[in-house]
């Protein structure tokens, strides 16, 4: 009778001694996961920064770009200057 009691008191206490190990573990998990979630969030944010700053720089490139005078634009400008020259025809007659 002895023995059992020993016996089922063993298994009680490596019972005890697994459960307190598997929670020691999830303890320890749910620190790392806290860790690795908060390092993602500050990945994530310093990504937002960037997307935030590219959208800005295409922004203000996209403004300066039509600002510019296409090359079909200055074709005509030439033509049109060349058509309204006065002094070459006074130096043609």
């Amino acid at each position: 009778m002895h023995t059992k009691i020993r016996d089922l008191e063993e298994k009680q206490r490596i019972l005890k001694d697994r459960v307190l190990l598997i929670g020691q573990n999830l303890i320890e998990m749910k620190e790392k996961n806290t860790e690795d979630l908060l390092k993602i969030k500050k990945d994530i944010e310093i990504m937002k920064q960037s997307l935030e700053r590219l959208h800005s720089f295409l922004e203000t490139a996209s403004a300066e770009f039509s600002k510019f005078a296409r090359k079909e634009d200055l074709d005509i400008l030439a033509k049109q200057a060349r058509m309204f020259q006065p002094l070459e025809k006074l130096k043609k007659r």
